[in-house]
């Protein structure tokens, strides 16, 4: 696989960047089998929305080649992340697909619809790069540079290639545009780090700040613009992120920061009308360390569309309150 890639298929088997072992070190992992595919997303090998969405279409077909039953191969994968829609939509692709292939073209049609996913990943986050260039250069026009607040981590290691919120930063950077990026280490599992680590791959100008710092750099008028990535967006525009993309949220609201989501359409999920009705994922106490008192560690809030500035996807800018424009 190319270097730095996060995904790609070598001899049969799928190739993965290991990010639970980043950024102290660069290592691949091969996934063989169904169950390799499903501990990498459940285990966060793999992160981020849309890479999940295609580790997922190429765990069926690994399932496929196992000889397991579609059924017990979808119920497998479903079970691993509750949050993200691109998931569950990735496995629906799957199934809608797969059910209408006779028993012997099954695994090659997996293959070949896991393939197209990961494809038109890449060609999404791209349109989302550009579409949200015009964000950032509307800035610059105005103040000469751009300073750009992130949270998480929703770059190319999030995604199959370009990232989500990252790109029109990216966009910028190779555009000679002055961008600077407030990254917030989004704890517990300081996946700013990744952020971090990424932007300086790019030599993007860059500043790693503690997650309760945020408010304080926009009430100085430090931070142009807050833009960050999504797990899921119900249909009415409310938004589920990493935890503490609420309080980004309101900070930016209260200081007149514009705050977008970036995110593929794939990631809207037009059966939920509304943020209450997202599975909020609690994970592990043990990510904190080793304590001995009671733990709530809930891995995303919900962002309410009133405080969203507008959803940038491949297909444009979007009023979060208008996302039924986009449905197919």
């Amino acid at each position: 696989m190319n270097e730095l890639s996060t995904i790609a298929e070598d001899g049969g088997d799928i190739v993965i960047l290991d990010q639970t072992k980043l950024p102290r070190e660069t290592t691949y992992q091969r996934l063989k089998t169904l169950a390799d595919a499903a501990h990498a997303i459940r285990s966060m090998q793999v992160r981020g929305a849309p890479l999940i969405g295609a580790t997922a279409a190429y765990g069926v077909a690994l399932g496929l080649r196992e000889g397991k039953p579609l059924d017990e191969i979808l119920a497998t994968l479903a079970a691993t992340r509750p949050t993200a829609v691109n998931l569950h939509w990735a496995l629906e692709r799957m199934r809608r697909v797969l059910e209408k292939s006779a028993l012997a073209e099954r695994l090659p049609r997996a293959w070949e619809e896991a393939r197209a996913i990961a494809r038109e990943d890449r060609e999404a986050n791209a349109a989302i790069g550009r579409h949200g260039l015009a964000v950032l250069e509307a800035i610059v026009e105005r103040k000469g540079a751009v300073s750009v607040m992130t949270h998480c981590n929703a770059g190319w290691l999030a995604t199959v290639a370009h990232g989500t919120a990252l790109a029109p930063i990216y966009a910028a950077h190779a555009a000679g545009l002055a961008v600077h990026v407030w990254v917030s280490e989004t704890r517990p599992r300081n996946q700013g780090r990744l952020t971090a680590w990424e932007l300086a791959q790019s030599q993007v100008p860059h500043t790693f700040i503690a997650d309760n710092a945020a408010g304080l750099l926009m009430m100085q008028g430090k931070v142009d613009v807050v833009i960050v990535g999504a797990d899921r967006i119900a249909a009415n525009g409310d938004t589920a992120n990493k935890v503490g993309t609420y309080l980004k949220a309101l900070a930016a609201h209260a200081h007149e920061v514009p705050f977008y989501v970036a995110a593929p359409v794939s990631t809207i999920d037009f059966a939920c009308p509304n943020g209450a009705q997202i599975p909020i994922e609690e994970r592990a106490a043990e990510e904190f360390g080793e304590l001995h008192t009671p733990v709530a560690n809930p891995a995303f809030d919900i962002t309410p569309a009133a405080l969203i500035s507008g959803i940038i996807t491949e297909r444009g800018i979007v009023a979060a309150n208008e996302l039924l424009r986009l449905k197919p």
